[in-house]
């Protein structure tokens, strides 16, 4: 009985230091939901205030810093216009780059954004990133290159309107990575999965639709939902919903109705997200559509649950599993029934500005950065919208925060941030 307890108090301890110390694997964190479970987590900052540490950046870049243990890896554009693409492998603790990796050249500007746009992801072991010119390579954790592929060489170019900007999505060792594109390519848009470990394509799989002009091209990154023993990948664009077998890539089931009017110009930037055990699927603002998963073939009206004529257009949503929170390009935000889609409150304002940065949700408190201020603005998750917090880092910024062991990592035009002094315990 007495080893039996002291088992259990070692797992305890485990489970509790495994929360307390989340990593943030990938650009949407440990479960590609932007939600951590962390505790403490900084309220209140300013450039002076409550910094651990600021590293300066060669140029802008929406990829969000991915972290593990005392690593931070980023996708870097040496300039914003032109020049190389880089991998950097980051210090934690000290905020210095540990070593710095080539990924190509053909870097350029499309719009607000360049090629560094992918977000890496990790497994703890070997952390593997995307370009916007297709290169794709994976090393380990001391900057060894492992494998690469280039994907424009491969398959043809890509053909989106404002550069390739998805990011990979990692699930049992596989990467699982999307080119849905139209407006400047006759290709068709395609699917494929990838053995993380050798880099050879295990499927690639083209994804048909009617959509017309830009309306093929989407930014959003593969969902991954996961029911008992059984999981789909779940692709949003090209004014479909469609799941896919992990195994195979086979199409299971697609919805319609992303782009009910048939705009020529509907490009989809947000992603999907699984919350209530729901997909939420983003389109250009409406309709955002909530879908119950799985099914076969055409599931548009059997499993359409509600829609929402205000969703958002860059940030994706976020959710606590009763409510979905929207935050708009303008800064109005919503928060919604997640099971019915009942305006629960908004229209809300947060300060003026544009945002294109996704939410992350941390103990109770969603944090949304804006682009032209680097605002951080913390509002509390729950049925009365209440703003906590407004924190100016005075910089330009696309990426989203990550979190992790009690610090907020934020990229900036010029600088990547370390907020918090992490496992402190302190929360403001």
């Amino acid at each position: 009985m007495t080893k039996r307890i002291v088992f259990s108090l070692v797992l305890a301890v485990i489970a509790a230091i495994s929360v307390s110390a989340d990593n943030w694997p990938a650009w949407r964190g440990p479960q590609a939901n932007g939600i951590s479970v962390e505790k403490n987590v900084p309220l209140k900052w300013s450039t002076q205030e409550n910094i651990a540490w600021k590293l300066a950046m060669p140029s802008r870049s929406g990829a969000t810093p991915i972290v593990w243990g005392d690593h931070i890896f980023l996708n870097v554009a040496t300039a914003m216009t032109s020049g190389d693409l880089e991998l950097w492998a980051v210090d934690r603790k000290s905020g210095q780059p540990v070593w710095k990796k080539p990924l190509g050249g053909g870097n350029n500007q499309q719009r607000k954004q360049n090629m560094s746009t992918p977000s890496p992801v990790t497994d703890g072991t070997t952390v593997w990133v995307m370009t916007g010119t297709g290169i794709l390579k994976a090393f380990d954790f001391k900057g060894t290159e492992l494998w690469m592929r280039d994907i424009q060489k491969e398959y043809g170019r890509f053909g989106l309107n404002w550069g390739y900007a998805s990011s990979p999505l990692l699930h049992q060792g596989s990467l699982y990575i999307q080119v849905l594109h139209g407006m400047k390519t006759d290709d068709s848009s395609y699917v494929m999965k990838i053995d993380g470990k050798t880099g050879k394509t295990v499927w690639k799989l083209d994804r048909p639709t009617a959509a017309q002009a830009e309306s093929p091209d989407a930014y959003t990154t593969p969902i991954l939902v996961s029911s008992g023993k059984s999981a789909e990948i779940v692709i949003t664009g090209g004014d479909i919903v469609t799941g896919h077998d992990p195994g195979t890539g086979k199409e299971l089931w697609r919805a319609n109705g992303l782009n009910p009017s048939n705009d020529p110009y509907y490009r989809i930037v947000a992603s999907g997200l699984v919350a209530g055990g729901l997909v939420i699927a983003p389109t250009r603002n409406r309709p955002m559509l909530a879908l119950k998963p799985g099914g076969a073939g055409d599931v548009t009206t059997s499993h359409k649950v509600w829609s929402f004529d205000l969703g958002p257009d860059v940030p994706s949503p976020i959710s606590d599993g009763k409510l979905l929170y929207v935050v708009r390009d303008n800064g109005v935000v919503h928060a919604l029934d997640v099971k019915t889609g009942a305006i629960v409150w908004g229209p809300e304002r947060l300060k003026t500005g544009a945002y294109s940065a996704s939410p992350v949700l941390v103990d109770g408190k969603i944090y949304v950065t804006s682009e032209n201020e680097g605002l951080t603005s913390v509002f509390a998750a729950g049925p009365k919208f209440q703003v906590l917090a407004e924190n100016p880092l005075d910089d330009y910024c696309l990426a989203s925060p990550a979190v992790s062991n009690g610090q907020l990592f934020i990229r900036t035009d010029k600088f990547l941030w370390a907020i918090g002094k992490g496992g402190s315990g302190t929360g403001d």
